[in-house]
């Protein structure tokens, strides 16, 4: 009888125990690394070669991206505003989404095909 009762009190014991190591880990590996930079932006921005971007390469590389960004808008707008106004309504705004979807599946298609063409 006393094995018994041990087993019922030992067993659940184990198993909460196991459940709760494995949550822990799960959180620990749900949890994300900081994110730098990556290998391609360290080799263009890193001017000190140290490995590690300070706060001037920094700046430099989200200037680069702000002005890679504005210059995409200018591009969407000149092309897709077709009243004019200086801004996408919802019908124009919808006209590029779809274009750009196109665009992304042609080149898709394209490179599948290019893929079959060096299978041959």
């Amino acid at each position: 009888m006393k094995s018994k009762f041990l087993r019922y009190l030992i067993v659940p014991g184990l198993l909460a125990l196991a459940f709760a190591t494995a949550t822990v880990s799960a959180q620990e590996s749900d949890m994300k690394k900081p994110k730098g930079p990556s290998k391609a932006d360290l080799k263009k921005y890193d001017a000190n070669g140290d490995g590690v971007l300070d706060e001037a390469e920094t700046a430099k590389m989200k200037a680069d991206d702000k002005a890679k960004r504005d210059a995409q808008r200018a591009e969407d707008l000149a092309k897709y505003d077709t009243d004019k106004d200086g801004k996408l309504s919802k019908e124009e705004t919808a006209a590029m989404k779809a274009a750009k979807a196109a665009a992304k599946e042609e080149a898709k298609e394209a490179k599948k095909a290019a893929k079959d063409d060096e299978k041959k």
